[in-house]
């Protein structure tokens, strides 16, 4: 894909607008991304929602940026991000409107880290408050990303998403983090990923299982590195590189 002239629409994944506002500190949420796509001449914009929210009213609010843009966007989206763009995208008026869509770590089918915390009272008592501390949404979202509700989502929506796969070209970026060796902050996700193979989750960034980052029938791309590989450089990090690969993939 030629990227001089195009939009581009960037959707941040849960807590997203929090990592991007610390920014003057040194924290890199999809800046980098957001620079080299700019360098290349793309026009970039970042959907502004609230990343707590329920799935379906930040899809409501994506349709409306998509529709707004003078010309379709190509949607490069991070986690949860990816599951909004997604559900926006059953729209297939929406759908036209897109010229594509590039989905980095999302959680399709759930997070079993999503199951813990909401199953176990302490910890969804603490992220349904810390949501409303940030003033990112209800927090319902958070229960969004669970197994049980992914996974019926994804089936009751299995045709309309086929149909989608023809009609506009999709990429799903999935990675896996060591769960040796693994520097600085990603030792965090390493520890996360142990935990969930061991409950038979398979290999994960450290918040989604590669089974989960994936559309059945959707071009992929598979890359070592946690949930940050995407969105934030660091050591054994290149989320540019990464953006690039997805880019050739779409073609």
């Amino acid at each position: 894909m030629t990227l001089a002239g195009q939009r581009i629409l960037l959707v941040h994944g849960l807590m997203g607008e929090v990592m991007a506002a610390l920014r003057p500190i040194g924290i890199d949420y999809m800046h980098g991304l957001a620079t080299w796509l700019r360098e290349e001449g793309a026009h970039v914009a970042v959907a502004k929602l609230p990343t707590a929210e329920p799935i379906i009213r930040n899809a409501l609010a994506l349709r409306v940026a998509i529709a707004a843009e003078p010309r379709p966007p190509l949607i490069i989206a991070h986690s949860k991000g990816g599951l909004e763009a997604l559900a926006a995208l059953m729209e297939p008026e929406t759908a036209d409107r897109c010229a594509g869509f590039i989905a980095l770590q999302s959680t399709f089918f759930g997070s079993p880290i999503a199951d813990l915390v909401t199953t176990t009272p302490v910890f969804d008592g603490t992220a349904m408050s810390l949501t409303r501390l940030l003033k990112i949404g209800s927090g319902e979202g958070v229960r969004d990303l669970t197994t049980a509700r992914r996974g019926a989502w994804m089936t009751t929506h299995a045709k309309a998403i086929a149909a989608l796969l023809t009609q506009i070209p999709v990429v799903c970026v999935a990675t896996t983090v060591l769960t040796k060796g693994a520097h600085g902050r990603d030792r965090a996700y390493a520890i996360a990923a142990a935990w969930m193979q061991a409950r038979g989750a398979g290999p994960s960034d450290g918040l989604v299982p590669v089974s989960s980052a994936i559309i059945p029938g959707a071009k992929s791309l598979a890359r070592q590195g946690s949930h940050l590989a995407c969105v934030s450089g660091g050591p054994g990090r290149d989320p540019v590189q990464n953006l690039k690969d997805a880019l050739a993939v779409l073609g």
